[in-house]
Formats: C-alpha cells, structure tokens, sequence
C-alpha cells in the first residue's frame, strides 16, 4: 500500500512540475487543436474557411444544411472554434450539417474608414451567396455571436433577398439601454455631445487591438485577480489549465476596431440605442429590425456581463417581422455562451430541426 502512494506522489509531483514549467518557460500546456477546413475563398477581410466532414469523401453533401458562423469585430474568428470540447463549429459539422466561417482578418489603421455598411452591404452578403452557391443554391443558416448577431440580422434586413433560412444570435446586444455602463457614458458624453470621443477614435484610426484586449480583461477583473491561486490550486490538473490557457489564448488575439466602424457604434448604438428602437441610422439610410422575415433564436446569459440577457431579450420587441422569435438563456460568461453544450447547442440544435420539419 505503501508503495502505491509514493508512485502516486511522484506522478502528482511530476505534473504538477511539468505544467508550472509550460507555464512559465515552455510552449504552454497544448497547442490548439483547430478542426480541420477549408478555404473556399480569400479576399480582404472575408476568407471563408468550410470545416471539413466527417468521412474520407470530403465536405458534407451539397444536401446538407448550410450554416455560416459571423463573428463579431474585435474578436479572433476563432471564438467559435475554441478547442475539441468548446467548438460550436464541431459540434455543428458533426451533427451533419455544413458548416463554414467568414473570417475578417486583422484590422489595421489602414481599415480606418470602414463602417457597419461594409459589412452589411458587402462582406456578409458575398459570404452568404457563396456559401449558398458552395451548397447547391442552398438557403444558409446564420449563427452570429454579439455584435456578429447584430450584423447578421442588419444584413437580413438590408436585403430580403439573400438566401438566409434563420439568424441566430447569441449573446447580441439589441438594446443598449440595458449594457452595463452606458447609461455613465452618456451622462459624460452630454458634457460636449460625445464630440471628444469621436474626435480621439478618428485621431488614431479606431481602438487598437491592445485597448480591446484591456477592456475585454476588465470585464473579468476577478478572475484576473484569483489567476495566481486558481494556478496554484490546479496545477496537476493539466485538462483545467489548458482550459484556462485556451481563454488566454483569445483574449491576446483580441483585434481591434475599425474607426468609423466604432464611431457608429458609439454615435448610433450607445449614446442614441438604434438598435433598441429598432431603426439604425446611417446617414441618410436606415435599416429596420422589422424587415427581418426569417425565424430567429436569441439566447441570453443570465451571467454575462458584458452583453446582459436582457439586451439580448429585447429582440423579441424588435423584430416584429420574424415568424418566430425565439428566446433562450444560457449559464456562462460572454465567451462561455459559445461553448454551452447543454444549453446554447441543444437550444440552436433544436431550432434548426424544427426548420427541416
């Protein structure tokens, strides 16, 4: 008996020794492990990856239900691909649907002047019709995460005539009056009518990647603060550390802004909430919520404090002209949303069975 603790010691001890090295001076506890695919097409700011199937004879069958994930900016396209058991992308090509991903590269000052319009008008509307051509002329599926959500569904109202079958967004701000902090923002903003932010964003060309990625640690500064012990604590858990080391890895790959782009984001969404009324302004254009004609599913964290559930709840008050408007909740952080299998998978899972009946 003896004998078999020591062993079990030495093993703990040599684990434990291992990962605090990776940590600290080696290559880290895994390397990514990203699911196969791809490329279908490449050109600025809209490669679009499909995810290979699951047999030897290739992609899933020009049949098979199309499903495109939007990321949002400011996120790595890999948001949806984590690792083998945080990946909604997996999860959806092994349940036999084909899956693809646009992805919009990094955002340089060079992209200073590109808008909510580039997008709705031009990277998401190619992307859509060549995933649908990609599948035999197809109607595709979107899944879009925060302000990804919001663009799929800007892009659905822009234009009826895409071939989308379904939008759903998870985690998606569509009320601004309900986001933690806006309402402090405006009270500041009114002191000159938000011009000294605006000013600033055009100066440098956006909000840099670095500033993203601090704003993105603020919103978990607990966990920032508990990093050294929970280490500690499981440093002979090599499954719960490379966990951990998967969020590290996305939040250091967060890009930035495009200035105009967040500009309208600041003017539009968080000082006037478009979006919670329903219209967004763009100029002398507008795209209304309402024209949205195809089903919906909105899920929500409870938890999420970045995106609270009730901004991504108030769609159902928004997007009158959907058939269906469905509302889920889900446990976890903003991230976390993406990678609940219990919840936000079965939920999308379900909602895209009930379409095929």
């Amino acid at each position: 008996m003896c004998e078999v603790v020591r062993v079990s010691l030495a093993d703990t001890v040599s684990t434990a020794a291992r990962n605090a090295w990776a940590l600290t001076f080696g290559t880290g506890i895994g390397d990514p492990e990203p699911t196969p695919s791809t490329v279908v097409s490449v050109a600025p700011h809209r490669e679009l990856r499909r995810y290979d199937g699951l047999d030897a004879d290739g992609p899933a069958g020009a049949d098979d239900p199309a499903v495109l994930l939007v990321p949002p900016l400011a996120a790595p396209a890999f948001c949806f691909d984590l690792r083998p058991d945080q990946s909604m992308a997996r999860f959806l090509r092994d349940t036999g649907r084909a899956t693809y991903l646009v992805d919009y590269g990094d955002i340089t000052f060079e992209d200073r002047r590109m808008g909510f319009e580039d997008w709705i008008d031009d990277i998401l509307p190619e992307s859509i019709r060549q995933v649908s051509a990609d599948r035999g002329g197809r109607a595709v599926d979107l899944v879009g995460w925060s302000i990804g959500g919001v663009l799929a569904l800007l892009t659905a109202a822009a234009d009826p005539t895409l071939p989308i079958r379904s939008i759903t967004a998870v985690g998606a701000p569509l009320s601004y009056d309900h986001m933690v902090g806006v309402r402090e923002l405006r009270a500041l903003a009114r002191l000159d009518g938000g011009r000294t932010a605006t000013a600033a964003i055009r100066a440098t060309g956006g909000v840099s990647a670095q500033l993203t990625r601090i704003a993105y640690r603020a919103t978990a500064w607990d966990r920032e603060l508990k990093r050294p012990f929970f280490i500690a604590s499981n440093l002979t858990d090599t499954a719960t550390l490379a966990r951990m080391e998967t969020i590290d890895r996305f939040q250091n790959s967060l890009p930035g802004y495009p200035g105009r782009f967040y500009n309208q984001l600041w003017g539009r969404f968080m000082l006037n909430n478009d979006i919670g009324k329903g219209v967004v302004h763009f100029g002398d254009r507008t795209i209304a919520l309402a024209d949205v004609t195809v089903p919906v599913l909105l899920v929500g964290g409870p938890t999420d404090v970045i995106t609270p559930a009730a901004a991504v709840e108030h769609g159902l008050t928004t997007l009158t002209g959907s058939p269906q408007v469905r509302y889920e909740t889900a446990p976890g952080s903003h991230l976390g949303l993406l990678s609940a299998r219990d919840t936000t998978w079965t939920y999308l899972d379900k909602f895209l069975r009930d379409l095929a009946q």
